[in-house]
């Protein structure tokens, strides 16, 4: 099994919130690292089995950058959305605090 590892920094424009992270994190520069495994197909493709945070140590707080396991999914729409005009993002964020609610009602 051949398994690549891509880093990358991520810029967000504005503070955002992921599962896993508790509270939401400030607007600036984060490292993401995803980790691929080669498909054994005819022509070479990978598939992201793991992605990773790493988020600077807030004042007060522990003394150490913290690594969070994140969901590949919610990064992109965490990115989309930040992407997109203010009052869209808040609109957005809104419909689906409103979703979750109604969801765990039922």
């Amino acid at each position: 099994m051949t398994i690549r590892t891509r880093r990358k920094t991520v810029n967000f424009a504005r503070p955002f919130a992921l599962r896993g992270i508790e509270g939401p994190q400030p607007a600036g520069a984060y490292e993401v690292e995803t980790n691929e495994v080669l498909l054994q197909t005819s022509t070479p493709t990978y598939r992201t089995i793991s992605m990773l945070i790493r988020l600077p140590a807030r004042p007060r707080g522990a003394a150490m950058d913290q690594v969070v396991d994140i969901d590949p999914a919610e990064m992109a729409t965490a990115l989309a959305r930040d992407a997109k005009p203010e009052a869209t993002a808040l609109r957005e964020e809104e419909a689906e605090r409103q979703k979750a609610y109604w969801d765990r009602r039922e």
